[in-house]
């Protein structure tokens, strides 16, 4: 019977231990946890809280029933959008805007921090990398009145600039087949710089005494970009590979809607923007819930397959 009741209290000693300790860490992290008190608050009203919106995707949803009393449907709205006639042509521009984007826009900035960290001259590199976080702090709306404007067939300085070599001015903003290189243009262009800070960060972690045994031993400056710098920022930029996949699927609909226009539909419609549309404009909420919870599960699925097979060749991942 001793023998029985000995664990016992040893166990509720254990756990009560590790209560204290608990509350007393607790109590020390206090003001750490009071500063990111408003951030959990934000995720936790912004974020969490409107996924409770996700079960109108199974619902024939109406404003004046609510969420609680309008009437289960079930997978209606998914196979009507699955089996549509825009699914394809939807699927289609996303993937293509998607891996345009992240071929582009992933190894630029790396290729942009390599290079300003190279710079030997510090007052040129600084300048040339504050000049380039400038466009981060451009609105979008401002970024994409800037391209039409730019590209207007009368008075933008592109068609002046081919009107003068002889050639004809181009109807940019018109012509499906300009769409894409006017969207990664933007994007590249607006997020170049930030997108180099990252890999900035890792480039000021290296150790400088490799560089110098590196010069000792006769190592170019390339070489040693190869077989020193990029295998040491190599974790940041797995890292930022399998959390720039996520957005493949989840392409962005805010300068789709400020760039496109009817005549650009078939090349720039994609989930986030029909989402939009069926849900704003034509009121039609149930649909575009649903649109945009394929859109997030796709994106998830996307995450974590990246970062799987991230572990699996360079064992490095987010978890």
């Amino acid at each position: 019977m001793t023998d029985g009741a000995a664990p016992n209290l040893a166990g509720k000693g254990t756990d009560s231990f590790f209560k204290r300790e608990g509350w007393r860490s607790f109590y020390k992290s206090r003001h750490l946890l009071i500063i990111l008190l408003p951030g959990i608050v934000y995720y936790l009203i912004f974020c969490y809280g409107p996924m409770f919106g996700i079960v109108t995707a199974f619902q024939k949803y109406s404003p004046f029933l609510g969420v609680l009393k309008s009437p289960f449907v079930g997978l209606k709205h998914f196979q009507t959008f699955f089996g549509g006639i825009d699914f394809m042509m939807l699927f289609r521009n996303t993937l293509r805007l998607g891996v345009l984007s992240l071929l582009w826009g992933f190894p630029l900035p790396i290729l942009f921090a390599i290079i300003l960290n190279e710079c030997r001259f510090k007052m040129l590199r600084k300048g040339v990398q504050t000049v380039s976080y400038l466009p981060s702090f451009i609105s979008v709306v401002i970024v994409c009145s800037m391209a039409i404007d730019l590209l207007s067939p009368r008075t933008g300085l592109i068609n002046r600039i081919i009107v003068a070599l002889g050639g004809e001015a181009i109807y940019f903003m018109t012509l499906p087949q300009w769409f894409s290189t006017v969207y990664i243009g933007t994007g590249l262009w607006s997020g170049l710089g930030t997108g180099a800070i990252v890999y900035l960060a890792a480039l000021s972690n290296i150790d400088p005494q490799l560089f110098e045994a590196a010069k000792v031993d006769g190592c170019g400056r390339i070489k040693a970009v190869w077989h020193i710098t990029l295998p040491s920022i190599l974790p940041t930029i797995s890292t930022m590979l399998i959390i720039n996949c996520g957005s493949i699927i989840n392409v962005g609909h805010e300068k789709i809607l400020l760039l496109y226009n009817p005549l650009l539909y078939s090349v720039s419609d994609v989930f986030s923007t029909y989402t939009y549309r069926m849900g704003i404009f034509n009121a039609n909420y149930s649909l575009g819930a649903a649109v945009g919870l394929f859109n997030s599960v796709a994106s998830l699925i996307l995450v974590v397959a990246t970062n799987s097979m991230s572990r699996r060749f360079s064992e490095t991942s987010l978890w």
